[in-house]
């Protein structure tokens, strides 16, 4: 196989300390549509992707340990129309998520929304404006 093989990105994984807080948070919180769910991952539909939590050094040959307070592991951005920026954060906020950054007009053409995953993962909404 050569690495020009690879057309697409299919699954997003993210490694969790606490799979059951993290599956409650994309399920619950922002709402996910669970797809599969086994001890050893939970795996969410997300048009045409998965995004799939599993428990941290799972299955694999290296295990990078817990990362400092405050640091995020990965940034997630998940795009929706211009009027839902604010409406998903007016939802979050009632929902008592970590927001990082209210709604913004930025200077390369995006209205952003940034709050933290259960995991303390930096998620975006965003939109183009």
């Amino acid at each position: 196989m050569s690495l020009r093989a690879i057309l697409a990105l299919d699954d997003v994984i993210l490694p969790c300390r606490d799979l059951a807080a993290a599956r409650a948070f994309y399920r619950d919180i922002l709402g996910f549509c669970l797809k599969e769910d086994t001890s050893q991952w939970v795996g969410f539909d997300l048009g045409g992707r998965r995004l799939v939590l599993r428990p941290r050094g799972a299955w694999l040959a290296w295990n990078d340990g817990p990362l400092p307070q405050g640091s995020a592991a990965v940034q997630l951005a998940f795009r929706v129309a211009r009027d839902d920026v604010d409406r998903a954060y007016e939802e979050l906020c009632a929902r008592q998520v970590d927001i990082v950054e209210a709604p913004l007009d930025q200077a390369f053409g995006h209205r952003t929304c940034f709050f933290r995953d259960s995991e303390g993962n930096v998620l975006e909404i965003y939109a183009e404006i």
